[in-house]
């Protein structure tokens, strides 16, 4: 069976993604299959909107079908860093295309967000026009936790967040629920997933009138407690320098503060330095192929530097949640080092749209 599957339903083009045991995780092959059936239907008359989901478990297992897409192959990037790197860096020039590619389609695209979206997840997502989510949706960019950075688009999504709430999920990883997406607009609507068959056929039905089909389904946010929390956050993340912000959240006293605290302690100081850069550097990007062009450079650095080896060794190899970050506190990783992973690439290596 593919692991990416590719139809026409009525008038709509259908991506499926189709790795339940993976969670939907993205590989090249799916990357590539994603950028050929947009190119095909982007002159097919017939074709008027394009839908984006996950296949459900062929089995049946309800844990199976908890993803829509849990990000990237990390194990083929980690063995990729860790010798010359070409297939990581031809993973991500692909993956980029795409992104850019679904950001960029003149027909309207929905993506239906239910499970977990995180990572390579987030950026097939939120370049639809259309952005659905739903009571399963988790919804986060974890990747400083592996030594990573918010990539696929994340420095553009992140940014246009009000306030400092894009730092605080670049450096955290924070998971929001399906109600915070839709109040924060990473979400365009909020749908109970019972209802998510129905609007899909509806779509096939009437394709170029996605918005008021799901209107039609949608509802309202509700509680969303990350909003709760938007002051403090705006307050203690007011710093694009992870020392002070380190330093604000332990002099606030609070819970929340103590709580981020914690969480930021288990990131790679490295990766939480390159995050908040990227959020910063991404407020005065022209346009969002500059955006993929930047992160293009900085993934081929990151992807082999040692942080990122060890990070999927703690939480995706051994799974003993204790890696050894190197350097190993903010004050060492320094402002050379993060120039020079975010260092423009030589032209002949630059990332180009498809």
């Amino acid at each position: 069976m593919s692991d990416l599957l590719t139809l026409v339903d009525g008038r709509v083009g259908r991506i499926r993604l189709n790795r339940p045991r993976a969670l939907h995780a993205l590989n090249p092959a799916m990357c590539a299959g994603v950028l050929d059936a947009l190119e095909a239907w982007r002159g097919d008359a017939a074709v008027e909107a394009i839908v984006i989901d996950h296949a459900p478990s062929p089995d049946g297992d309800p844990r199976l079908s908890r993803g829509f897409c849990a990000g990237g192959d990390i194990r083929m990037l980690a063995e990729s860093g860790a010798g010359d790197g070409a297939a990581a860096r031809e993973f991500f020039r692909t993956e980029y295309r795409m992104n850019h590619r679904l950001f960029t389609y003149p027909k309207p695209i929905a993506a239906f967000m239910d499970g977990v979206t995180m990572g390579g997840g987030v950026g097939i997502a939120m370049p639809a026009r259309y952005r659905v989510a739903t009571e399963n949706t988790k919804f986060a960019m974890p990747e400083t936790g592996i030594g990573l950075f918010p990539d696929v688009g994340g420095g553009w999504y992140l940014s246009r967040l009000p306030g400092r709430m894009g730092e605080f999920l670049a450096v955290t990883g924070h998971r929001l629920n399906g109600a915070e997406c839709l109040a924060l607009g990473l979400a365009t609507h909020l749908i109970d997933s019972a209802g998510i068959d129905a609007a899909k056929a509806r779509i096939a039905e009437r394709p170029q009138d996605i918005g008021a089909v799901l209107d039609e389904a949608g509802q309202p946010a509700g509680e969303a407690p990350i909003l709760a929390h938007a002051p403090a956050i705006d307050r203690l993340f007011a710093s694009d320098r992870l020392e002070d912000i380190i330093a604000a959240l332990a002099a606030d006293g609070g819970d929340f503060a103590a709580e981020t605290l914690a969480v930021i302690r288990t990131k790679s100081p490295q990766a939480c330095k390159v995050a908040l850069k990227l959020v910063l550097d991404a407020r005065s990007v022209g346009t969002f192929e500059d955006e993929m062009r930047a992160e293009y450079a900085v993934a081929c650095r990151v992807v082999q530097r040692a942080d990122f080896a060890e990070g999927v060794r703690a939480v995706i190899v051994d799974k003993d949640g204790s890696p050894c970050w190197d350097p190993a506190t903010p004050e060492a990783v320094s402002d050379h080092l993060i120039d020079r992973i975010f260092a423009p690439l030589p032209p002949d290596e630059e990332w180009t749209p498809a």
